[in-house]
């Protein structure tokens, strides 16, 4: 059952990081070329969206599974155990949050402009903390 979780864990992160990258760069192509905010705009957040929770929560099951999760937290002076144990978790949860804040201030904004720049802002930001704290040496 570990096994199957890790790999679809590590799969499924290829997928969610391609939807949020294609939705940070609608959403730049979006306000600076001023069209008005789509129904597929707003699909391709959604499912940016959707695919980054499911990553959380596929790598929540997987983090009290683990070896290298739950089971080594107090070992922060090893980097390799401080990676998958704290820090890992820790920032993308705080970028799944950050992406959920921009879901929910594109929905409240008026105008095109505005739903495209809290996508930007918020997805990007989450973006940029997901690919700082993914453990390249485990994953590839």
């Amino acid at each position: 059952m570990y096994h199957f979780i890790q790999k679809f864990h590590s799969g499924w992160a290829y997928l969610a990081i391609l939807v949020l990258v294609i939705a940070v760069v609608n959403s730049f192509i979006g306000k600076s070329s001023q069209k008005e905010f789509t129904a597929k705009d707003r699909k391709i957040a959604l499912f940016a969206l959707i695919g980054t929770h499911v990553q959380l929560l596929v790598g929540l099951v997987l983090y009290f599974l683990s070896p290298l999760g739950f089971a080594v937290f107090g070992q922060m002076k090893n980097e390799a155990f401080r990676l998958t144990s704290l820090e890992h978790p820790l920032v993308n949860i705080i970028a799944i949050v950050l992406i959920t804040i921009g879901w929910s201030k594109h929905k409240k904004a008026t105008t095109s402009e505005a739903k495209f720049k809290s996508i930007a802002i918020f997805y990007g930001l989450g973006l940029v903390l997901i690919l700082s704290r993914i453990p390249w040496s485990l994953w590839f």
